[in-house]
């Protein structure tokens, strides 16, 4: 069958996104077709298609989708036609109306998720999971600080600490930004623009400092990350929106108070079958439960996809962000 997608014939700018007729073979062996309603935007996404992660082109662009599954292939009996599901990861392609899938990496939606709340959540949740869960000791009562706390990520991950009794503090731009940001469970928010970060974090912890930051940006917060940690702090670099931090000397980590480095990624955290479908099972539940609501500030058309590229690099977009087919 032909179905529509974008595809990238080299990584660069974002007018390298083009929407094209393709053509989809019938789903094969542990396989199913599905009808894509709603499409996840990531920042991960920029990285692909900028060349910032290298890939073999051509290329299709995207790792998060949710939709109604339209057909089978040989063997398959956990899913029937008109099964509701989503994803996150595996192969790169989501910006797509229909994608052939894996029955593996497809988790079906119970009732009380709607497709569009799930292709927001899938790998934003699963990724603050990993985080506040298991990829740094967080306990009840303990401090940390997050960037980009208005962004698809930033929402949840304050939702998420509320939930867990994590005081979590947030950094975002502006007031409007800061405001959505409180809002949605933040112990505290600072505004970039006007706060003076390390400061302001030292007073809101006694002067001590927090046990874990976690880094999306990059290169323009290495330093800040640096000086907001505790002594045996977890400086936990999981992004690089402004380019990838500088290299760091173990004997940085020594002087600063025998902190750790880590720069962990989703796909280890839940590259086992096992791993991804509890993670995934633990972000729906939350949903299910009211705890976990992503903020979906903006829909585009997906042929739109290069300018939602550009909004979101240009810090425009706020919460999450999603392509309808």
């Amino acid at each position: 069958m032909k179905t529509r997608a974008i595809r990238m014939a080299k990584q660069g700018a974002a007018d390298v996104l083009v929407l094209q007729d393709v053509e989809l073979p019938a789903p094969g062996p542990g396989q199913v077709l599905v009808r894509q309603t709603a499409i996840g935007l990531n920042f991960l996404d920029v990285y692909h298609r900028s060349g910032a992660y290298p890939l073999p082109v051509p290329s299709g662009v995207g790792s998060e989708g949710a939709g109604v599954v339209e057909a089978v292939g040989e063997g398959v009996s956990a899913l029937k036609a008109g099964d509701r599901v989503a994803y996150q990861g595996g192969e790169i392609g989501s910006y797509a109306a229909h994608r052939v899938m894996p029955v593996a990496r497809l988790v079906k939606l119970p009732d009380g998720v709607a497709d569009e709340v799930a292709a927001a959540i899938m790998l934003k949740g699963m990724t603050v999971e990993y985080l506040l869960d298991r990829c740094v000791p967080l306990k009840a009562g303990d401090f940390a600080l997050t960037y980009a706390a208005a962004g698809g990520v930033g929402l949840l991950m304050g939702q998420w600490a509320k939930a867990r009794g994590i005081r979590l503090i947030g950094v975002a731009a502006g007031a409007e930004k800061c405001a959505l940001a409180r809002a949605s469970g933040y112990f505290a928010v600072l505004d970039r623009k006007t706060d003076d970060i390390v400061a302001r974090v030292k007073e809101l912890t006694g002067g001590k400092g927090v046990p874990a930051v976690f880094d999306s940006v990059g290169k323009d917060t290495f330093e800040t990350t640096l000086d907001c940690l505790a002594p045996r702090g977890f400086f936990v670099s999981f992004g690089a929106t402004t380019g990838a931090p500088p290299p760091i000397e173990a004997g940085v980590l020594q002087k600063r108070g025998s902190l750790y480095f880590t720069r962990p990624t989703l796909v280890t955290y839940s590259g086992d079958p096992a791993d991804y479908a509890a993670s995934a099972k633990t972000v729906l539940d939350m949903v299910a439960s009211g705890a976990l609501k992503p903020h979906i500030g903006q829909r585009y058309a997906l042929a739109d996809a290069a300018q939602a590229h550009r909004d979101l690099e240009a810090g425009k977009t706020i919460g999450s962000t999603l392509l309808i087919p």
